[in-house]
């Protein structure tokens, strides 16, 4: 199965409904660890950015993070969620090579925030997926496997870094949903600014719970979780995976097992990893070297007021004030800087489809990452807009606009400098047009007698030889009024 067929999809998804949760890790964008004053930056040596909590050592002490508690309420009240005033540390024992405690310390049965729900768009439908909770726990080390030597090693940097996990109820019920949750969830993060969202680093990872049922039927199957899935294209190759497999085992009148499974994407296939652990299997206790979190309402407030516009309520207000379709809204809003950007323009010259039209197909063809190559992109808002407004006021035809951008992009100058050293300045001066007009037809009599014989597709051969004759800079609608008044007399 490690090929997968759209039309076996297909013909499952006829005969079983998957029902799907997604357990995301997010990381945290603090200076310093969870529970530890080590550094929290991705990339350094290995076992370098540890300290004596990080590596287990007796009698150190965990001290918490008081970024990372507001961090986690930014988005806990970012996506509606009950957040609770007090909230308790656990102490959730496993043994691995990467947790040199034998316990990890984070939020069981009284985490910090309850219920709420990620809102995002899906073939031009708005969806949204509820949340079970968020809670906030520090991340494990990382084991290294070379296995071309044999040999498993551990980094312990990755030790106390913290995180929040976003649980969501198991509403969801395709791959395209899950993949449009996930990145809505990412993006809310982003929007934030409080998680990376670098699914290759590390920094947001998600875990899949699928299970499938009949078709009409109202009881959950036995769910599998998937591990290891490393990018948005892996989540639905992964989760098409499974609902394939499961199927397989169910038609053959076999038994799905509870259990964790890894996916291997070089393989393209899941791989059994142990069976899935209980709550009890964790030996869950309240951490006693912590105290519960005790939030006040007044510290909820004074974060709630500090909330971004997020990136659904700006989709819809795009939708709503500047007259943008969803996919237009969608696009005008991948990153915050990018709908800045947007909005900025579009106020500047009191045009929001030109602004959405230009920055898309121009700007954007430019753009790699819109999350970090807009915000040092030029032309800036400032500059983009002046071009535009040459168009508006009919300095500048839209092919002349293109031109004077692209060098614009290359020199790094402002339109109307550009448009001064190299003359490009668009003609709509009458007299000078039909100067040009009465040329190009008294240099071409063969044409204007077939034309005028009723070969109406020779109008574009007129207008193309005066827009070569003025270097492409006469004023399109001036010049085909004239030209079509001329050949007419």
């Amino acid at each position: 199965m490690s090929v997968i067929n759209n039309e076996d999809v297909e013909k499952v998804l006829k005969k079983f409904e998957p029902v799907m949760g997604l357990e995301v890790h997010a990381q945290l964008k603090t200076t310093t660890k969870l529970m530890s004053a080590a550094s929290n930056q991705f990339g350094s040596s290995p076992n370098t950015a540890v300290s004596t909590i990080c590596t287990g050592m007796p009698g150190a002490l965990p001290v918490l993070n008081k970024k990372a508690v507001q961090m986690a309420l930014q988005a806990g009240l970012a996506l509606d969620c009950e957040i609770q005033k007090r909230s308790v540390f656990s102490r959730k024992h496993y043994f691995y090579p990467d947790l040199p405690k034998g316990y990890q310390i984070s939020q069981y049965d009284r985490p910090y925030a309850l219920k709420g729900a990620v809102q995002f768009y899906l073939n031009g439908e708005k969806r949204k997926i509820a949340l079970t909770r968020i809670h906030l726990e520090e991340d494990a080390g990382k084991n290294l496997h070379f296995d071309d030597r044999g040999v498993s090693l551990v980094d312990l940097n990755r030790s106390s870094v913290p995180l929040i996990e976003i649980v969501s109820e198991p509403e969801i019920r395709s791959t395209a949903e899950a993949a449009a949750y996930l990145k809505a969830l990412r993006l809310a993060l982003r929007y934030l600014d409080i998680c990376e969202g670098n699914l290759e680093e590390g920094n947001f990872r998600c875990d899949a719970n699928i299970s499938l049922r009949p078709r009409g039927e109202q009881k959950f199957g036995t769910r599998v979780e998937l591990k290891n899935i490393n990018s948005f294209r892996n989540l639905e190759r992964a989760i098409t995976y499974e609902i394939l497999r499961q199927a397989d085992l169910l038609d053959s009148g076999g038994k799905i097992t509870q259990e964790t499974r890894l996916w291997d994407a070089d393989q393209n296939k899941s791989i059994s990893m142990r069976s899935k652990e209980e709550a009890a299997d964790y030996r869950y206790m309240p951490e006693p070297d912590l105290l519960p979190l005790e939030i006040v309402e007044r510290d909820i407030e004074d974060i709630r007021k500090k909330l971004p516009e997020m990136p659904i309520a700006r989709m819809d207000r795009f939708i709503r004030d500047y007259g943008r379709n969803i996919y237009d809204a969608d696009v005008l809003t991948a990153s915050s800087s990018l709908a800045d950007y947007y909005e900025t323009v579009s106020k500047a010259i009191q045009d929001p489809q030109l602004a959405s039209t230009f920055i898309q197909t121009n700007v954007l063809a430019h753009i790699a990452n819109v999350e970090t190559d807009i915000e040092t992109f030029f032309p800036d808002a400032k500059a983009l807009s002046d071009l535009l407004l040459k168009m508006k006021d009919k300095t500048l035809s839209l092919n002349l606009a293109k031109e004077v951008f692209e060098i614009m992009m290359a020199e790094k100058k402002p339109a109307a400098q550009i448009i001064s050293e190299k003359g490009m300045a668009q003609v709509s001066d009458d007299s000078a047009l039909l100067a040009v007009i009465e040329k190009v037809i008294a240099e071409n009599p063969g044409q204007l007698a077939e034309l005028k014989a009723g070969k109406d597709k020779l109008f574009g051969f007129f207008m193309g030889q005066c827009q070569k004759a003025l270097g492409g800079k006469g004023n399109p609608a001036t010049l085909k009024e004239l030209l079509e008044k001329k050949l007419k007399g």
